[in-house]
């Protein structure tokens, strides 16, 4: 009896649970997928930054601080390129994650239904037997 008032409790512990460790599994995976796509963001950024240094160290004349302006120029524009399309990328991963955690509300709250009106059927038979043995 006491085993299985055991297993029961575990049960249903772990059943109640379960719906967080989902989450907190969804999450830790979103996290580490943005802070892997941010980590190699930052290595683009900072190899764009340290080329134009090492550019600019190699200026020897009026000509090749024309060049290293014209160059700059493009640089720049495809800089911001890159953090358009970083931007766009973190946008979609975000909305991937907000319906992956709407759908696991979802479900969770589906469970929870089909939990709590098994458990109200469970409980009317329940009633209607301890009524009819108060009439006798």
């Amino acid at each position: 009896m006491q085993d299985k008032t055991m297993d029961a409790f575990s049960e249903q512990t772990r059943k109640m649970f379960e719906p967080m460790r989902k989450m907190n599994s969804l999450m830790l995976n979103n996290m580490e997928k943005m802070t892997q796509y941010q980590l190699e963001a930052m290595k683009r950024y900072s190899q764009m930054g340290t080329e134009r240094i090492r550019s600019a160290t190699e200026i020897n004349d009026a000509e090749g601080l024309r060049d290293f302006g014209t160059k700059q120029a493009e640089v720049m524009n495809e800089l911001s390129q890159q953090m358009q399309e970083d931007a766009r990328v973190m946008g979609e991963m975000s909305m991937q994650f907000k319906t992956e955690m709407e759908k696991l509300f979802s479900e969770a709250g589906q469970k929870m239904n089909e939990q709590a009106t098994a458990a109200a059927k469970g409980e009317q038979p329940a009633k209607a037997t301890s009524q009819s043995s108060r009439k006798s």
